[in-house]
């Protein structure tokens, strides 16, 4: 008798246990609604009581004084006192000092004597500036030609970049984009904003600018303009932003496609665990499996490159002080990201910055964040998202039905799969695998991007919104 009243305990506290753990997943797993979200928040400097708000737009055109450069020059021409990498060792201790030298060199004694030039496709470019919730945001706004209006379908376009990066990864995509020449039948008016905090756009004056605000404030921009309905293509920051925008925003949006497919929901996070273990049978071929598993192997490789990621997301202000009183310094942290974001057959080569990615290329983009000295503020945006109001909003687990296109090269971070992505993005109307490419895809090849971009466009069929 009291071993049937024993195992009638255990039965029922098993199925206690069973019955809790189901309740458990399935309040963790089950889609959450759109939250409501303040569109209009106030973050310039100041009281928004004594705030004017000004709704113009002003022509904006990069003009650094010689004085700036001289200061420079003469910065890089200090004596190094550099630490020698160790013996046998390349990048695999951060980026090697020998390299750091030869960049120094090149930058005090080639780069900066071209400045005009480098200025001058800078501004080859459109670019404006307009008050938006309190802060001027610098933009690019490329417009088609009116012959690509009458042979191609136009479309708003909304270009999202991320950190370490600036509008310069756009400089070659952006006329593929906007030019009557090119093979599709689409060509896209560009909107391609520095961030803010990153680049020409001012910096939020107060704590709580994450990416949700960070999302509200370009979807405001493109409002200004005159654009209700629009596309996004991002990257890195710029692919959560655009996922915030598509979410929090869904009606303003016709398409959102992102060349870093991540999502972190707990759903998400149990499918790759489970997909591991059977890794092709949810996998267009079996030779897209190293894009995502073995996911231990993908966390390890994250949690090794990620040490930047854990100082800017909890003590930004500190690193920002010695990137912004250090142009090598800052030369160093920056440049040591693009050469990881290369590929592991590159990483230690002292050649791969210019082989993938072209030295200019990358010299303008350490620009940006020099002349503008913004590497603080671009680094306070980690610690913003990962505050707990912008955790508490939950937004990986909100559904958004705007159609949705995947881009995922082979060397970027590790993508979530098709049957993870469709939790979010139902629509999931293009999916796409390369075997090359990495992070920068816009800087590195802007022509794949732009083909994969294209494609996702035409299949959504919208040839009825052309725009006269």
């Amino acid at each position: 008798m009291k071993c049937l009243i024993v195992f009638g305990l255990i039965v029922a506290l098993f199925g206690a246990f069973v019955g809790y753990g189901y309740v458990v997943f399935t309040d963790l797993t089950k889609p959450l609604p759109k939250p409501e979200f303040k569109d209009d928040t106030y973050w310039g400097p100041g009281d928004v009581k004594d705030f004017v708000p000004d709704n113009k737009i002003y022509e904006f055109k990069l003009q650094v004084p010689q004085s700036e450069i001289d200061d420079l020059r003469k910065e890089l021409n200090r004596t190094l006192r550099l630490t020698e990498p160790l013996d046998g060792i390349a990048f695999e201790y951060g980026f090697n000092t020998y390299a750091l030298q030869q960049f120094v060199d090149y930058w005090r004694d080639n780069y900066l004597t071209k400045w005009d030039e480098r200025q001058e496709l800078f501004n080859s470019f459109k670019q404006y500036k307009t008050e938006i919730q309190g802060l001027n945001i610098h933009y690019i706004h490329e417009k088609v030609s009116e012959e690509a209006k009458e042979k191609k379908h136009v479309y708003p376009l909304l270009l999202l970049h991320g950190w370490p990066g600036s509008v310069r990864e756009f400089f070659d995509f952006i006329p593929m984009l906007t030019k009557h020449s090119n093979i599709t039948d689409y060509a896209f008016e560009v909107v391609a904003p520095s961030l803010v905090g990153y680049g020409w756009s001012d910096a939020a004056t107060r704590p709580g600018f994450n990416a949700a605000e960070m999302a509200t404030v370009m979807r405001n921009l493109m409002l200004r303009l005159g654009h209700k309905k629009f596309f996004i293509q991002g990257g890195d920051w710029g692919s959560i932003i655009g996922s915030n925008l598509a979410t929090l925003y869904p009606e303003n949006v016709i398409g959102y496609h992102s060349n870093m497919c991540v999502l972190h929901s707990p759903l998400a996070i149990l499918k790759g665990i489970y997909g591991s273990f059977f890794p092709e049978k949810y996998l267009p071929s079996r030779f897209f499996v190293d894009h995502h598993f073995p996911v231990w192997d993908k966390w390890l490789d994250l949690l090794q490159e990620s040490g930047y990621f854990h100082i800017q997301a909890t003590k930004p202000d500190t690193i920002g002080a010695a990137l912004t009183s250090s142009p090598v310094g800052l030369a160093s942290y920056i440049l040591e990201k693009f050469q990881t974001c290369t590929n592991p057959g590159l990483q230690q080569d002292f050649g791969a910055i210019v082989t993938v990615f072209g030295l200019e290329a990358v010299l303008d983009n350490l620009m940006v964040y020099y002349l503008t000295n913004s590497a603080t503020t671009a680094a306070r945006f980690y610690l913003e998202n990962m505050s707990k109001a912008y955790r508490d909003l939950q937004l990986d687990r909100v559904q958004s039905l705007v159609p949705m296109g995947c881009a995922r090269f082979r060397f970027d971070l590790a993508s979530v799969t098709d049957w993870q992505l469709r939790d979010k993005f139902p629509n999931l109307t293009h999916s796409m695998y390369f075997q090359q490419g990495s992070h920068f895809a816009a800087l590195e090849m802007p022509a794949m991007l732009f083909n994969d971009f294209t494609a996702f466009v035409g299949k959504i069929g919208l040839h009825g919104e052309k725009r006269k």
